[in-house]
C-alpha cells in the first residue's frame, strides 16, 4: 500500500448563486490511497464543491492547495492537467468509436500508432483488474464497461484524484463488485478517491472517510470504520432519525390494469406481464436493456402493435383516443427536469401541465380553484419552498419528484408507470417517494422500473427481470431462490426462464 498523505486540501471554499448559499466554508482533504465519500441530501452542495474541484465553477472565496501549493482551478482543462478527474453519471463516449479511440481522443499528435495504442490500454486495463477488449465499439459494450473506459480515460491522463458521481446507479450489482475491487487497486497504487452516493451499505463498504454536507457546510467527517450502521449515516445526514425500510402491507391483488402481450419490436422480444390494481410490479434490470422502450410504449410515445397492449381492458389506440384518459393513466418519468416538468415554468403552471382539464369551466381557466388545491397538494406531499411562484428549477430533486407525485396521484389514476421515481435522491427523499407509492398503490396498479434491487425488493408484490428486451422471469417478491438469482439475472448469466414464468 502506497503511503498515504494529502493530495489536494481545500480551505474555506465559499460559493453563491444570486442569493443562494451553495458552499459555506467548506474544508476537505483527499488523501493519497483513500477514499473519501461525501455525503448530504440533495440541494446540500455536493455538486458544486465538485465543480469546483474539477475546474467548472469558480469559489467566491477560499484557497485550493495541491501538494501543498495553493494553485487555481480556472478551467477543466487545468484541473485535468492538475491530476483532477471526474466519472460523470451520464457517460462522454463516441459509440461508434473504439475503447481504444476513445481513451486517445484528444491527446493531440498526427500519427497514431494502432497497436501501441492497443497494447497500451491493454496493460493499464488489466494493472487495474478490468476486462476491456481494446478494439471494442462502444456502442457494443455493457454499461458497466463504459464505464470502466471512463475511468481508463482517467488513468490514461495521469489523474491522481478521481472523483465518481454516483457511480453504480447503471451496474449490476457484479458490476458494482468489480468496479470497488478497481477502485481499491487505484488507492493500492496511491490514487486518491472521492465517492458521491445515496447508497449508504456501498458508503460503508469502501469509504476511509466519510465528509456529510448539510445546507452547504461540513458538519461532520469521521471515519468510516467509526460508523455502525447505514442508519446512523442517514440520520447524520438529514439531522433527524430516518426509517431505511418501509412497510409493504400484503394486499389482495383486483382487477387487471395493464396486460401486455407478445409485444416486440427491434428493441423489445415477446414480452408479456399482467398489472393488477392493488400491487406494485418492480421491473429491474440494467439500463438499455429494453425497460424505457417498454414503458414509452406503454405511455404512449411509441406505437405498438396492435392488440398487444390492453390498459384498463381496452386496446391500446382506443385506449388514447378517449378524451379523458389522462384521468387514468400517470407517468412518472425518469427525467424529471427535461419530460416530467417545464423547468421555466412556476410550480402552478407545472400543476396544471396534466390537471387543466379539472379546472376549465366553458372557455375558463379557473385559477384560483387550480392555485387552492396546488396549495393543499404542497402541504400534503410537504413541497419546499411551498410557493405557487417558485419555477422548477428552484426546487432540489426531492422536492421536484414530490410535486411530479402530487400531480400526478391527483388525478387518482388506476395505473401508474413511475420510471426511476428515487434516482439520484437523498435516503430522506427516497423514503417520502417509497411512501407516496405504497399510499397510491391502494388504489392503483404501479409498474414500477427502477436499478435499484434493493427499492424493488422493498416495494414491489412481484418482481420481473429485464435482460436484452426481454422479460426472463417474472416472480413474487416472497420467492426467495429466484430473488437470489436477481443479479445473475441481470446480467444475462441466468435465466430461469419457460415462457410461462414470464406471463405469470
Amino acid at each position: 500500500m502506497t503511503a498515504s498523505g494529502p493530495l489536494i486540501r481545500l480551505e474555506g471554499i465559499c460559493k453563491s448563486f444570486g442569493t443562494v448559499l451553495a458552499n459555506r466554508d467548506v474544508s476537505l482533504t483527499i488523501e493519497s490511497g483513500k477514499v473519501l465519500a461525501l455525503l448530504g441530501e440533495n440541494g446540500a452542495g455536493k455538486s458544486t464543491i465538485m465543480s469546483i474541484l474539477a475546474g467548472q465553477l469558480q469559489p467566491d472565496s477560499g484557497a485550493i492547495y495541491l501538494d501543498g501549493r495553493q494553485v487555481i482551478l480556472s478551467s477543466t482543462e487545468k484541473a485535468i492537467k492538475a491530476g483532477i478527474g471526474m466519472v460523470y453519471q451520464h457517460f462522454k463516449l463516441v459509440s461508434a468509436m473504439t475503447v481504444a479511440e476513445n481513451i486517445f481522443l484528444g491527446r493531440g499528435g498526427i500519427w497514431l500508432n494502432w497497436s501501441r495504442m492497443h497494447r497500451e490500454v491493454a496493460a493499464l486495463a488489466e494493472q487495474y483488474g478490468m476486462k476491456v477488449n481494446p478494439a471494442a465499439k462502444i456502442g457494443d459494450l455493457s454499461m458497466g464497461e463504459r464505464q470502466q473506459v471512463e475511468i481508463l480515460k482517467l488513468l490514461h491522463r495521469r489523474s491522481s484524484i478521481l472523483i465518481f458521481d454516483e457511480p453504480t446507479a447503471v451496474l449490476t450489482p457484479r458490476e458494482a463488485d468489480n468496479l470497488f475491487d478497481t477502485m481499491r487497486l487505484m488507492t493500492a497504487s496511491g490514487k486518491g478517491i472521492v465517492f458521491i452516493s445515496h447508497k449508504l451499505e456501498e458508503v460503508m463498504a469502501i469509504a476511509d472517510t466519510v465528509a456529510i454536507l448539510r445546507r452547504g457546510e461540513i458538519v461532520d467527517t469521521l471515519a468510516a470504520a467509526d460508523v455502525h450502521s447505514p442508519a446512523e449515516l442517514a440520520e447524520r445526514m438529514v439531522g433527524r432519525e430516518v426509517l431505511l425500510q418501509v412497510e409493504r402491507i400484503p394486499q389482495e391483488p383486483r382487477q387487471i390494469v395493464l396486460k401486455v402481450h407478445e409485444l416486440q419490436d427491434a428493441v423489445l422480444s415477446n414480452v408479456n406481464l399482467e398489472l393488477r390494481q392493488g400491487e406494485i410490479l418492480g421491473l429491474v434490470g440494467v439500463a438499455g436493456n429494453g425497460q424505457k422502450q417498454l414503458v414509452e410504449t406503454i405511455c404512449g410515445l411509441r406505437r405498438p402493435a396492435e392488440n398487444t397492449i390492453r390498459i384498463l381492458g381496452m386496446e391500446w389506440r382506443k385506449f388514447f383516443r378517449k378524451a379523458d384518459w389522462e384521468r387514468t393513466l400517470a407517468y412518472v418519468p425518469e427525467d424529471r427536469q427535461g419530460l416530467a416538468t417545464c423547468q421555466g415554468l412556476t410550480l402552478l403552471d407545472n400543476f396544471l401541465l396534466t390537471t387543466r382539464g379539472g379546472f376549465v369551466r366553458g372557455p375558463w381557466l379557473m385559477r384560483h380553484l387550480a392555485e387552492a388545491k396546488a396549495l393543499h397538494l404542497i402541504e400534503e406531499f410537504d413541497i419546499r419552498p411551498p410557493d405557487l411562484a417558485a419555477f422548477a428549477w428552484q426546487l432540489s430533486g426531492g422536492n421536484l419528484q414530490k410535486m411530479v407525485l402530487a400531480r400526478e396521484f391527483y388525478r387518482k389514476p388506476r395505473l401508474i408507470v413511475a420510471e426511476q421515481p428515487t434516482q439520484g435522491l437523498d435516503i430522506a427523499a427516497a423514503e417520502d417517494v417509497w411512501n407516496l407509492l405504497l399510499k397510491a398503490r391502494e388504489a392503483s396498479g404501479i409498474l414500477l422500473v427502477t436499478g435499484d434491487l434493493s427499492e424493488a425488493l422493498a416495494l414491489s408484490d412481484r418482481i420481473g427481470v429485464m435482460y436484452n428486451g426481454r422479460i426472463v422471469d417474472l416472480f413474487a417478491v416472497e420467492d426467495e431462490e429466484k430473488v437470489a438469482l436477481i443479479p445473475q439475472m441481470m446480467a444475462g448469466l441466468s435465466t430461469t426462464t419457460d415462457r410461462h414464468l414470464a406471463t405469470f
